[in-house]
Parts: structure tokens; C-alpha cells; sequence
């Protein structure tokens, strides 16, 4: 059974973007969530992410492993100081979950994704990137990530939201 507290909960929103950061901004769809992260938690501001509905699917097979698949949720990410925002539209994504018997997990995300990583995490945070690609990582039974490895393209979001 998948056991990540409400907070990383929201570390592994599958937002996509459509958009390339500097060109445009396109609107997300109405927000039903909204996630505020404290100044040096996942930027070194204080930020707001919007998520609308996703459209995914979960699946559980009988060993254990959690697979959701489908389009993840528009977001609108905020820098609260500044009201400076960008917003990304749903693409498709994949969230694999294998949980281990003394509680951690490994995370595999595929597509577009963003993943937030706090000062606990490894490497440190704070930090929020999307990425475009393969991302995997573990978490531990105290919810701390450990970044295994990335494939595709990043792009830095607290760098976008502080400009």
C-alpha cells in the first residue's frame, strides 16, 4: 500500500506543459486544488500551485504496485510574492509505485511531470522541475525522496517563477 503523506502527495503532480517557457502562457483549466509551499520548502519563495481535475486511471495489481496512467492536471504555479505565474496544460503521464516491505517506495514517472524536492530530500531542495522524460526515485517510510535518475529535458520552475 502506497503510504506518502498529503504534503509529498502533492510532490508528484503529473502537470504537463504544452507550452515552452518564454514564448507564452496559456490559461489552466478552473483549479479545484490548491497547494501553497512556504518560502525555502520547494523555492526559495513562497508559491501557490492551482491543479485542476486529472484524468487519470489508477490500477493496483496484486503484488503491490500502483500504476496511474493517463493525463495528469493543468496547474497554474504562482510565485505568491510577486504574482508573477506560468501556467502548464495536461499531458499525458505515468506514475509507477513499488513499495517495499519496510515501508519505502520507488517511484517511477514517465512523460511530463513536476516533482518538488524539499530541503530533506537528496539532493537538497529546494527545488521544483518539470520534467519531460524519466524521472525515478525513492522514498523512504519518512516520506524523504532520494533522486535515482532523470532522463529527458528539466526545466527549473522556481528559476521561470522568479523572473
Amino acid at each position: 500500500m502506497v503510504q506518502f503523506s498529503t504534503r509529498r502527495l502533492a510532490t508528484i503532480l503529473a502537470v504537463t506543459s504544452a507550452v515552452v517557457l518564454g514564448i507564452g502562457v496559456k490559461p489552466a483549466a478552473a483549479a479545484t486544488t490548491s497547494t501553497e509551499f512556504a518560502a525555502g520548502s520547494a523555492c526559495d519563495f513562497a508559491f501557490r500551485v492551482d491543479a485542476g481535475d486529472s484524468k487519470q486511471n489508477m490500477h493496483t495489481f496484486r503484488n503491490g504496485v500502483v500504476l496511474l496512467t493517463g493525463v495528469g492536471s493543468p496547474s497554474t504555479f504562482t510565485n505568491t510574492s510577486t504574482q508573477v505565474s506560468l501556467s502548464l496544460a495536461a499531458n499525458g503521464s505515468e506514475t509507477r509505485i513499488v513499495s517495499h516491505a519496510d515501508g519505502s517506495s520507488t517511484v517511477t514517472l514517465i512523460g511530463h511531470n513536476v516533482l518538488f524536492l524539499f530541503p530533506t530530500d537528496i539532493p537538497a531542495g529546494p527545488s521544483t522541475t518539470l520534467y519531460v522524460g524519466r524521472v525515478v526515485f525513492n522514498s523512504d517510510r519518512f516520506n524523504t525522496f532520494t533522486l535515482v535518475s532523470t532522463q529527458g529535458t528539466a526545466t527549473d520552475l522556481c528559476a521561470a517563477l522568479s523572473a
